[in-house]
């Protein structure tokens, strides 16, 4: 997989970014919304896991009713660092634990409950699997993301004024306790039946109000800066809007979540949550999309879907329909009841990020000469160039006004490829409506690929082709394009 290196170019464009030259033309001005400091950290690590585990991996359930008693988890041989490993050895960049379920049960020693590991047997009560997942991440040196469940199934106060202090109090433990978050994560499945204390009734809340969204996520800000919230609206990364782990063939980073109902506010669990598997091309917002989705059937581990483990090439189709449309691909990978990965996931992620190295470990673009139709002020800052230098933070643009161009690549020989890798330089934003891809074939250009957006990345299975020159074409865009990167690789074939 590409990873960015900083070249002294680079470090040169930084600063004409910043301050512009006077022996060079300046760069553009960046078009809509862009993205955070945060959210280009974000973008960086494109795939990454998710962690489901808590009483109902012992129960054989995914929504645990809250009355689960504490002794109900009992890990016979936890082990972070293996699976840490396992996610971090098949490329994933990041963990979210799910550090509180809706059934309330919380995997570190609240102060504010007794629902949790403390009240386990297990390690004598001083278990704390948050700790251990973030030490076993900072040990990889990937990041650690957390999940608290706004739903909570067990706490009496659950639908009262108190439980959202409660809900904040459990937050900022999670946030000032654990080192450095990369994403917090908020479900939408709030209110129903449940345990309550013992009041088994069912109770319902206002999903627009009652959580005060707004202060929330303001204690993120103040506690995590430099984290992403993750919610159906935002603020930072949105729901793709399914769990089968795609998005859009076209997908904009650009998004407004819309209410449920005409005259609503929008709120987790109360969107029109269908819209996101696209975006808005017109959104005010920078909001891109997260694809989740698990290696299993369930989200939870269950031994009767030990043979149902997604298969290497699945996976990859997933990467390809999410990270290479421009979106994330979070991977849910349950412990088992050891609290370990099990043996088939474990498997199928090796061999998976086996693939994704295999693939795109080195662009087939290597020693290309690039050439463009048009170049900023003809400058070498905006060297067409730039595109085939594995440097994510470089890019070849045009004047202003000049809306439609194209780059020849002339490759070193004959490259056989079934990938096209297109990426824009997002501190301009998403500028690019439509593009396309052609391969010179017996003496003539033949279009091989074609399509809207191209955001973080987009990564396009064509027919395996075998040439020496590939045409990029821009054919709109609402300002000049900034492109970084244009790679060619060969992959598994697709169905």
């Amino acid at each position: 997989m590409s990873q960015r290196r900083i070249t002294g170019l680079s470090v040169c464009l930084l600063i004409l970014n910043l301050v512009g030259c006077a022996n060079a033309p300046k760069p553009p001005v960046p078009y809509g919304p862009v993205p955070s400091p945060a959210q280009l950290a974000w973008h960086e690590r494109e795939f990454y896991a998710f962690v489901h585990f808590s009483p109902n991996t012992f129960t054989d359930r995914e929504w645990g009713y809250g009355d689960e008693p504490p002794e109900t988890f009992m890990p016979s041989a936890f082990d972070a660092d293996q699976i840490v490993g396992v996610l971090a050895d098949a490329g994933a960049r990041a963990v979210i634990l799910t550090c509180k379920h809706h059934d309330g049960f919380c995997l570190w020693d609240s102060a504010h409950t007794a629902h949790d590991v403390g009240s386990s047997p297990w390690m004598d009560g001083k278990g704390d699997v948050v700790r251990a997942i973030s030490d076993a991440c900072a040990t990889r040196n990937i990041g650690f993301g957390v999940y608290l469940s706004p739903w909570d199934r067990n706490h009496a106060e659950y639908g009262r004024p108190a439980y959202v202090e409660y809900f904040r109090a459990q937050l900022r433990e999670l946030l000032t306790d654990y080192g450095p978050v990369c994403e917090v994560w908020f479900d939408g499945a709030n209110g129903g039946d449940g345990f309550y204390g013992g009041a088994r009734e069912t109770r319902h809340i206002d999903r627009e109000t009652y959580y005060q969204w707004k202060e929330t996520f303001a204690l993120v800000r103040e506690l995590q800066p430099n984290a992403v919230i993750f919610s159906d609206i935002g603020p930072d990364v949105r729901w793709v809007g399914n769990e089968s782990g795609f998005a859009g063939q076209t997908c904009w980073a650009t998004y407004d979540p819309q209410p449920l109902e005409d005259g609503g506010v929008p709120a987790p669990g109360a969107t029109k949550y269908q819209e996101a598997e696209r975006g808005h091309r017109e959104g005010s917002r920078w909001m891109p999309a997260e694809a989740d989705v698990s290696i299993r059937p369930g989200w939870f581990y269950h031994a009767s879907e030990d043979a149902r483990v997604k298969s290497p090439e699945e996976l990859f189709e997933l990467y390809l329909k999410s990270v290479g449309r421009g979106a994330s691909l979070l991977l849910n990978v349950p412990p088992d009841r050891r609290g370990q990965i099990h043996g088939a996931d474990e498997a199928s992620l090796r061999a998976f990020g086996e693939l994704l190295q295999e693939t795109f470990g080195q662009s087939l673009t290597g020693g290309a000469h690039v050439t463009a139709s048009r170049l900023r002020g003809g400058a070498r800052w905006f060297d067409p160039g730039l595109v085939v230098d594995g440097d994510t933070s470089t890019y070849w643009t045009t004047d202003d006004g000049i809306c439609k161009a194209q780059l020849i690549l002339e490759l070193p020989g004959p490259r056989t490829f079934n990938i096209v890798s297109l990426r824009e330089y997002l501190p301009l934003g998403q500028r690019v409506d439509e593009w396309a891809v052609d391969a010179f074939l017996d003496g003539y250009w033949h279009e091989i690929a074609q399509g809207e957006s191209i955001g973080s990345r987009r990564l396009v299975r064509v027919e395996e082709v075998t040439t020496d020159r590939v045409r990029v074409r821009i054919e709109q865009a609402r300002a000049c394009p900034a492109i970084s990167e244009v790679g060619l690789f060969r992959g598994p074939k697709g169905e």
